[in-house]
């Protein structure tokens, strides 16, 4: 079993900041490209950002300059930094990894997902 488990949503004002937070663990041979998706109410699922293995990353235009995606490989973990948060942030953030387990392929693993809301 596989398991990511996001933390550190919540309520923010308007200019504020998050650092949200995604653990990997269990049976884990590799990960491979870690990133954050996005989903507000009645919208499909959005790429927010995300990390590859080498440090490579790519933002939505809507969070350039705003958030900045890292990852541990020590702690298998992925971090997002939220700074000038909007009211347009708003959403249920998820995890999402490459991972592969032993003897077994590479698989898309997801987290159950954060709240962020962003309101005065």
């Amino acid at each position: 079993q596989v398991h990511l488990v996001e933390s550190g949503g919540g309520l923010v004002q308007p200019g504020g900041s998050l650092r949200l937070s995604c653990a990997a663990s269990g049976s884990i041979a590799s990960i491979g490209t870690m990133g954050w998706y996005r989903q507000a109410p009645g919208k499909q699922r959005d790429l927010v950002a995300r990390i590859t293995t080498g440090g490579t990353t790519n933002y939505a235009d809507a969070v350039k300059g705003r958030f900045t995606i890292s990852r541990d490989d020590a702690k298998n973990t992925v971090y997002l930094q939220m700074n000038s948060l909007k009211p347009e942030d708003t959403a249920d953030y998820y995890c999402n990894a490459r991972i592969r387990r032993p003897l077994a392929n590479w698989n898309d693993y997801w987290g159950r997902g954060t709240q962020v809301t962003v309101s005065s």
